[in-house]
């Protein structure tokens, strides 16, 4: 005999039994996933979430470094390095930059940082934790690691590469 279900007000439809049998199957499933829910969210609130292990929050600066604090009010500098520019320009424009607002070595080690994102920002995650120590540090690793992006420069030899048609 096939089972009638509600369908708006007063209305209801006939259902195979193979539905029958189909719905009464997802209805213990349901049943069974949410008593799976429940235990393992009374697990959990039992739990005591385990601390994230120190290499998940890299740290490349120095204690040093990173013990200075920055100014709440001062000015940072508002530039981001994009990885086909070249490295040098970037230091030269951020270092300006912090001329102008008067940073310290480490609190330019601190925002230089800042500037980072994409691949130049795994590049810096992955340096050893605590071996930055200075800007000048800081800078040179930076310009050796993404030197590759810089322009070359025109030598008068290219010249000869030059046809007119």
């Amino acid at each position: 005999m096939a089972d009638r279900l509600p369908f708006g007000e007063g209305a209801s439809i006939n259902r195979p039994p193979l539905f029958c049998g189909l719905n009464e199957e997802l209805r213990e499933a349901n049943e069974e996933l949410r008593r799976d829910l429940q235990r393992m969210g009374e697990q959990a609130s039992g739990e005591h979430n385990p601390p994230i292990p120190v290499r998940a929050r890299p740290m490349p600066f120095s204690k040093a470094i990173m013990n200075v604090m920055i100014p709440t009010n001062f000015i940072t500098p508002k530039i981001t390095f994009i990885r086909t520019e070249d490295p040098e320009a970037h230091i030269t424009t951020f270092h300006t930059q912090m001329m102008i607002s008067g940073g310290k070595d480490a609190m330019d080690c601190k925002l230089f940082m800042r500037t980072f994102s994409g691949t130049s920002l795994d590049w810096f995650i992955s340096l050893p934790d605590g071996d930055i120590t200075s800007f000048d540090q800081f800078s040179t690793l930076f310009r050796e690691q993404l030197i590759v992006n810089r322009a070359p420069s025109l030598v008068s030899f290219y010249l000869f590469d030059v046809k007119q048609y």
